[in-house]
This record gives C-alpha cells, structure tokens and sequence, in this order.
C-alpha cells in the first residue's frame, strides 16, 4: 500500500479549512492505494536513485 496527498473537492477543502481553524493546526489528507512494488535489479536501482538526488523525491517503482 502507498499513500500520496489527495486531491481534495472544494465542498471537501472547506471542510478541513474549518477544522484546522478551529484546532489551530494544519492538516494534511491522504489517499492510500494498493500497488505491488516491481522488483529492480542494482542497475535500474541505480538510475532511479540518480533522479530522486536530482529531484529531492524520494520515487517508488511499482507495477504498472
């Protein structure tokens, strides 16, 4: 399972707005997803590396 930021509805949106006003906090939401993570070998493992340093991400292979 992998989770990512949601794109959240504005009827949604507002709602949270409302909450991290009144809790003085800022929330983040998440969606979760099942994946299967795709077997690399040190060669792909390398080339995927190389472009998280040059992004500042962090990536995850998964099966398409």
């Amino acid at each position: 399972m992998i989770c990512s930021l949601s794109n959240v509805k504005n009827v949604d949106l507002d709602k949270i707005k409302a909450i991290e006003k009144e809790l003085g906090v800022t929330l983040l939401a998440f969606s979760c997803h099942d994946t299967t993570i795709a077997p690399v070998d040190a060669e792909v493992l390398k080339k995927i590396q190389a472009v998280e340093k040059d992004l500042g991400v962090s990536l995850v292979a998964v099966k398409g």
